[in-house]
């Protein structure tokens, strides 16, 4: 339970959980009880902080009154959501004890509205996903188990109240998908997670709650687009939410970082071009980084730079510095510009943190590089992953074209050239062709901990489910599920376990 799975486009699901926290979460206009009376002027507070228009939120949230249950949580709101986009570590040591305080004052409140422990649930999510993003996953999973509980009573006490379905559909789709070597911890602390249940409480709402509606329909894409699998109908409907909303910062980030995530690059370029701007919303420095990883996957690499060198002189947290670095050697090593390239690898040692996947793949290739371990050759199969992974398969078919396995020498890059072949002819809609290539690369890794076996298992699985051979796919996605630690285990488990769970 303690690491969960995101990874920025390499997700884990810890990043999954910061992510979905920047939903908005959203209040009935009509409340039974005073403590929680949703004025037109909060929100209005609660719209602005949806748009990422921070300040505007807080000169209308300062009109109301800390004895109201619903200010108190647009209140933190605003703060989870600053402190997600900035990772600035100097406002969450100035905001964290808000978290105590603002659950202080709802306990005791009126318990007989649904609001009541609907909200200290809520908060408690905020801090949690918060917290995981400035590593302190302990306190993270108190405040996780204790949401839990008080959504899970609420429901009890309040079945027909609609909302909660929303946070528990999300929390039973999360630890339904936790891998077995942690499920057994949640499941012994009494949390429960049930991912055919998850989708179908997001979809009560979706059909039931105008209210809630908006926010169900982006958590259920979001969980598709980290766990599931992500549909060209997926697809069309995050293109349409987005562009139905023109004005909001937050859904065009939303719609970039899950189109870079599928490989599609060419429409993650269109969202981040236009998007909003302007004084009014929050800065986020991220969308320098995302720009240079579309323009590194293009073989943008001297515009890439700039980008990222933008980022890094912004960037107030501590997570994607390493791999902004390794991605600043690749932009002059893989155009042969060694010795420009060779000073950003200390700097991914000592620079940073491994809070998630890709910063601690950037440190553990730094080690490799100054060990003399990585041939010149990875060169070409870091332009085929970039470019196939923004969705650039004309690029990354050229990278390869005059290559094959014998064109490498050790067991890992063989297994890699396999895989990314694979994944090219995955990626243009050939999947019959990617099941040799991907069935080399799993033989080739055999009794060892390459993640190429493990990820190759799981696109099989996909392969097969496309063609409904059941049998086939259930053997592949328990293949992945087996295959001994690797450093992307906790997400392809994630991964295949929810195929599992939801498909057989």
């Amino acid at each position: 339970m303690a690491t969960f799975f995101f990874h920025k486009p390499l997700l884990t699901l810890n990043r999954l959980l910061v992510l979905i926290t920047a939903l908005a979460i959203g209040i009935k206009t009509s409340c039974a009880a005073t403590d929680f009376n949703f004025t037109p002027n909060l929100q209005k507070a609660y719209s602005e902080a949806q748009k990422l228009r921070i300040q505007s939120s807080q000169q209308l949230l300062a009109k109301e009154s800390n004895s109201n249950g619903l200010k108190l949580y647009v209140d933190d709101y605003t703060e989870i959501v600053t402190l997600l986009i900035t990772e600035n570590p100097a406002l969450f040591e100035r905001w964290k004890a808000n978290e105590e305080k603002r659950l202080d004052a709802l306990a005791k409140m009126d318990d007989k509205s649904p609001y009541q422990r609907f909200l200290q649930a809520e908060i408690r999510l905020h801090w949690a996903f918060v917290k995981l993003k400035f590593g302190k996953e302990i306190s993270a999973c108190w405040d996780i188990i204790k949401a839990d509980r008080l959504l899970e009573a609420n429901a009890k006490l309040f079945p027909d109240f609609v909302a909660n379905q929303k946070s528990l559909g999300l929390l039973h789709v999360l630890i339904g998908s936790t891998p077995e070597n942690y499920a057994w911890v949640a499941r012994m602390i009494g949390l429960e997670g049930d991912i055919k249940k998850g989708l179908a409480e997001l979809q009560n709402v979706i059909q039931k709650d105008s209210i809630f509606r908006t926010e169900a329909q982006l958590i259920d894409v979001l969980v598709h687009a980290y766990i599931l699998t992500y549909s060209d109908k997926k697809n069309a409907e995050v293109v349409e939410f987005v562009r139905a909303h023109p004005d909001n910062l937050l859904l065009y980030f939303f719609g970039t970082t899950v189109s870079l995530k599928d490989g599609r690059g060419a429409q993650a370029l269109a969202f981040l071009q236009n998007k909003p701007t302007g004084a009014a919303y929050l800065s986020m420095p991220f969308w320098d980084y995302l720009k240079a990883e579309i323009l590194l996957q293009k073989g943008g690499y001297d515009a890439a730079k700039i980008h990222y060198l933008a980022f890094l002189s912004q960037h107030a947290g501590v997570n994607f510095i390493k791999d902004t670095y390794f991605k600043l050697f690749l932009c002059s090593w893989l155009v042969n510009s060694d010795a420009e390239a060779r000073p950003y690898l200390e700097k991914i040692r000592t620079l940073g943190s491994t809070n998630v996947e890709s910063d601690k793949a950037a440190l553990k290739f730094a080690g490799r590089f100054l060990a003399n371990q990585v041939p010149v050759s990875q060169k070409i199969l870091l332009q085929a992953r970039f470019a196939c992974d923004g969705g650039f398969t004309d690029a990354a078919q050229l990278a390869l074209k005059n290559y094959s396995e014998n064109s490498f020498k050790s067991i890992t890059e063989k297994a890699e050239f396999q895989y990314r072949t694979g994944r090219i002819y995955q990626r243009n809609q050939q999947p019959d062709r990617a099941i040799a290539p991907f069935d080399r690369a799993i033989v080739l890794c055999e009794n060892t901990n390459l993640s190429f076996g493990a990820t190759s298992a799981l696109q099989l699985g996909y392969v097969y489910k496309l063609r409904n051979q059941r049998d086939k796919a259930r053997f592949y996605f328990q293949k992945a599920l087996s295959w001994p630690k690797h450093e992307y285990k906790n997400s392809v488990d994630n991964k295949a376990r929810a195929a599992l769970s939801t498909e057989f």
